[in-house]
């Protein structure tokens, strides 16, 4: 099969956002769009290309001051009856449109068509995003290949609508457990009932007040939430065991040890488990970079409510931003849909980035 990827495809961002999301690539079976992206890539003279994996890098060498990374993910959730794109007016629909071939779009039109940029510029393509965070692309080159994400910024082009938004909340899940007794419910006082003493779990949940914090002009309100319940034996017995999943959000001038201590102290007298963390993201606007590409935006930046891999930079010491043209509250909906205009205007600011600095 030839690949879609044409030159004439390349220098229109839209057509190519268009293009991509008519490749097939649900998490795990992106071999197909990383292949096309990997040809297209090692046909350009002015960038070296590896692939790991289905993640496809390519850089420029130019012996510039400074490098950053664009980098955007090649997989998509499941397909929801959004699977081929199809247009209407100013919008392209379809899986992946927002979160985030858009995004990917604009880096792989930049990479094809702008061979001297005025920073050194590295692309990584990557695989696995929208899964388990052990498979994730970045995750497994920065494992790998660390030297492919030095740079003094980075750019990740998830959906914020054509704002930036900086840095990223930590995330954190814990199992909070309850305790009991079984017993008959025909005799339920020789038993103590689990899922009632949740009960006091779901009252410190419902009475937990949420803090704000602003850092560097950009505003993060925390949340801890139930998520998931799980208890129960039979409809003949009290339960001795139950379950509440909390999932808690937290500012990145928090540490995971600083969220897992406040975890702690609001259940204090509870079993708290663990079961999956992130980091958060400062918000990354000191560098250089970040200063002038805020410049080509025009715009002041807001805080990323959201986990993004913007947290696997900070975790280097690297500087990063989230942009790109989707809505991040379309990602995953069965109308998923980006604006034709956002994908347009988003390609124009990173040419002028691109070709301000000198």
């Amino acid at each position: 099969m030839a690949n879609p990827l044409t030159p004439d495809v390349l220098v229109d961002p839209v057509v190519l956002t268009r293009t991509l999301v008519d490749i097939e690539s649900v998490s795990r079976d992106e071999k197909a769009i990383a292949d096309c992206v990997e040809e297209v890539l090692r046909q350009a003279p002015h960038l070296h290309t590896e692939r790991f994996g289905n993640t496809v890098m390519a850089r420029t060498d130019l012996g510039r001051e400074r490098r950053v990374v664009l980098a955007g993910h090649l997989d998509t959730v499941p397909h929801n009856d959004n699977f081929p794109s199809t247009v209407v007016d100013d919008l392209i629909y379809g899986c992946g449109t927002a979160d985030m071939k858009s995004g990917v779009a604009l880096a792989l039109h930049l990479a094809a068509t702008l061979p001297e940029p005025g920073y050194d510029v590295t692309y990584l393509f990557y695989e696995a995003e929208e899964v388990d965070s052990r498979l994730n692309g970045l995750h497994l080159v920065a494992q790998t290949y660390p030297e492919w994400l030095r740079a003094d910024f980075a750019l990740l082009l998830e959906p914020t609508y054509g704002v930036v938004e900086a840095g990223c909340q930590g995330t954190m899940l814990a199992r909070i457990r309850t305790r009991g007794r079984r017993a008959h419910p025909a005799r339920a006082w020789r038993g103590v009932n689990a899922i009632h003493a949740a009960g006091a779990v779901l009252g410190r949940l419902a009475d937990y007040r949420p803090r704000t914090v602003t850092i560097d002009g950009c505003t993060y309100r925390e949340g801890l939430n139930a998520v998931r319940i799980v208890g129960g034996v039979a409809g003949n017995v009290i339960p001795d065991e139950c379950e509440v999943e909390v999932n808690l959000r937290f500012a990145p001038d928090r540490s995971e040890r600083q969220a897992l201590d406040h975890l702690r102290e609001i259940f204090a007298g509870f079993d708290v488990e663990v079961t999956d963390s992130a980091p958060g993201a400062l918000p990354g606007l000191s560098a250089e970079p970040a200063r002038e590409f805020l410049i080509a935006v025009g715009a002041e930046p807001a805080a990323k409510l959201g986990w993004t891999d913007v947290a696997r930079f900070a975790a280097l010491g690297i500087p990063a931003l989230n942009y790109g043209p989707g809505d991040p509250a379309l990602a995953h909906a069965a109308d998923e849909h980006v604006e034709i205009g956002k994908i347009r205007d988003g390609a124009a600011t990173l040419h002028r980035w691109l070709t301000s600095y000198e």
